[in-house]
């Protein structure tokens, strides 16, 4: 069952658990009564072969994926990796959409018609659509009802979720915690501000991004020649791309908000997000093909300009750093939830931190320590184990240097030891 919920696979049975076959008793018993089994209590039909090798009888039952969920006495199971997880709740309801070639976004709201739906979103894509060329004047020049349904955002006459979240001014009628919030922290955990964006996601795009720059960057003011330079900490395209796709690939039935976090010397954009199923870090960060989780909401996105289709988006982001001579962003996943983190400085910063640390806290801290100290300040979410790969020393030394530092509060930690932070409080 795990199998047909999953990709299909090959069940053998007398091998024992190095792969040696050591052949089974009664093999032509099994081999006529297992098809009969599995089909009374899956529901499906498998392929049982009686095979051989070495003289010794071996049975293998394959199951491709199946098109429909099966489940076992009510219960849907399915195969992630090296676990088996029990899919319930939204899992399961996400699941079987996804094995009926349905998506979330793209399920009917009935109650909701054209006329409840916000007029300047329509104005404000069709204006981004005409700058991007990604649609022309005369593909636009047609009522509200037919551009909703021109975009594939309509179902039989029916507004479609990706509608309602896409041109609705209150989407969060419909889904819960459908808005964007950022927050400015300092000291590690303490918000000094924040805002809040509900709306449609086509009004609301653009003002998360406005207002990030305006009110939570401080630029590098310069000048060449005559003309003003501002050089922000983290450039705008990445930026944009990170919090565009959160946006996209956002799981929205959660009902929680995306968050981005703003520090000092760096910037987490928290999500939501669902990945290809197996998928993991080095599989984002590869060359791959576009598989947006929400794909109405994607392509509408793609038609305004604001994304690309080709998969490209974390090249994209990466790109923009580099070109900015900015430090590579740190991807994290974890279950059911994507990260980007981008440095501030994080170059700047390193060697603000070295040089303290090498000049005024020698009789304070060991050597070791010292180097701790500037590996978490040029990456703050640096793992025990890589500091152990990186000083080669033993995790157990690592741990025990770390405890002190905090304990003549030189560093503190923000968050869980899976999801959390180091911030470097060096004293004045």
């Amino acid at each position: 069952m795990r199998a047909a919920n999953a990709q299909g696979g090959t069940l053998e049975i007398g091998r024992d658990d190095n792969g040696a076959v050591v052949g089974i008793d009664n093999a032509k018993g099994l081999l006529e009564e297992l098809p009969n089994t599995i089909r009374h209590a899956l529901g499906i039909v498998p392929s049982v072969e009686l095979l051989n090798e070495s003289g010794r009888q071996y049975i293998a039952v394959s199951v491709d994926a199946s098109g429909t969920p099966v489940s076992y006495h009510g219960r849907h199971y399915i195969r992630s990796g090296s676990t088996t997880q029990e899919l319930d709740g939204r899992e399961l309801d996400n699941f079987i959409l996804r094995r009926l070639g349905k998506t979330w976004d793209g399920m009917i709201i009935p109650s909701v018609k054209v006329s409840d739906l916000d007029t300047s979103a329509f104005r404000i894509f069709r204006e981004k659509a005409l700058v991007s060329e990604r649609l022309q004047k005369a593909d636009l020049d047609m009522s509200d009802t037919e551009l909703l349904d021109s975009l594939l955002l309509t179902e039989n006459g029916e507004l479609t979720r990706a509608a309602v979240l896409l041109f609705h001014h209150n989407p969060e009628k419909y889904v819960f915690g459908a808005f964007v919030k950022i927050g400015y922290f300092e000291n590690g955990a303490d918000l000094i501000y924040q805002d809040e964006f509900h709306g449609s996601l086509i009004t609301v795009a653009d003002q998360i991004i406005d207002t990030i720059y305006r009110k939570y960057f401080k630029g590098i003011i310069s000048y060449e020649g005559v003309t003003r330079v501002t050089d922000y900490p983290i450039p705008r395209p990445a930026l944009r791309e990170a919090i565009f796709n959160a946006i996209v690939h956002r799981d929205y039935t959660t009902g929680i908000p995306i968050q981005i976090k703003v520090f000092p010397d760096f910037v987490i954009v928290y999500n939501d997000g669902r990945l290809p199923e197996t998928w993991t870090v080095d599989n984002l960060l590869k060359k791959h093909r576009s598989r947006p989780y929400n794909p109405k909401i994607a392509y509408a996105f793609y038609r305004a300009g604001y994304i690309e289709t080709w998969g490209r988006g974390i090249e994209r982001i990466t790109d923009a750093c580099k070109d900015a001579g900015k430090r590579e962003p740190l991807f994290e996943i974890s279950p059911g939830e994507v990260s980007v983190t981008f440095f501030i400085d994080g170059s700047i910063a390193k060697d603000t931190v070295n040089d303290t640390v090498n000049d005024t806290h020698s009789d304070t801290v060991n050597d070791t320590q010292n180097q701790i100290l500037k590996l978490l300040a040029s990456n703050p979410r640096i793992t025990v184990k890589a500091i152990s790969s990186e000083l080669g020393i033993n995790e157990r030394n690592v741990k025990k240097n770390i405890k002190a530092l905090k304990d003549v509060e030189f560093i503190e930690r923000v968050g869980s030891d899976r999801s959390g932070h180091w911030v470097v409080r060096l004293p004045e």
